[in-house]
């Protein structure tokens, strides 16, 4: 699958798997599994599980999370966009569509959640015709909680995921 959106600063594209090195540095830092049930990696042969995983979605359900890439330099800063989950129960949920994001430290505070989340609500709304789009947040991630309601989001209720014993917040918007 490939994939290509810009916005002003961003360009979203496939994950390849030559962001390896980028999403290890991602996922193994604690700050930004912080509100993720504290799990970060320890090697990089987790990060090209995950990365692995992420490309056999683009197969099995034509979508899946998009490297977020800085247009001006060329780094990669993340991932964001849209997911088809088929494998956890959330808030009575087994099979829903969601926007998401997670990015590399030195790249927060600066919007680009906001910004790449907008345009995977439009590619969802416009291009996969979804008639509706979730997101989830840990309860105390008030940053990642002002992105999704700037994104268009609105919060619905507060939520226990038993698996990973995390208090979580459940966000919906409608293709109007």
């Amino acid at each position: 699958m490939t994939f290509h959106i810009e916005t002003e600063r961003l360009v979203l594209r496939e994950l390849r798997m030559s962001d390896l090195e980028g999403m290890f540095e991602l996922d193994s830092d604690p700050e930004v599994h912080k509100y993720l049930g504290n799990k970060p990696v320890k090697t990089k042969e987790e990060s090209q599980k995950i990365l692995e995983g992420i490309l056999k979605q683009y197969t099995e359900r034509g979508i899946g999370r998009w490297a977020l890439i800085n247009k001006e330099t060329q780094e990669f800063m993340g991932w964001s966009g849209l997911r088809l989950n088929t494998e956890y129960n959330m808030n009575g949920f087994t099979e829903f569509y969601d926007v998401g994001y997670r990015i590399i430290k030195r790249f927060w505070g600066k919007g680009y959640a906001t910004e790449s989340g907008k345009k995977a609500v439009d590619y969802a709304f416009k291009v996969l015709k979804l008639p509706e789009l979730y997101g989830i947040t840990e309860i105390g991630n008030q940053a990642s909680h002002n992105a999704l309601l700037k994104i268009g989001l609105e919060y619905v209720e507060d939520f226990y995921y038993e698996e990973e014993k995390l208090k979580l917040r459940w966000y919906k918007i409608e293709n109007k």
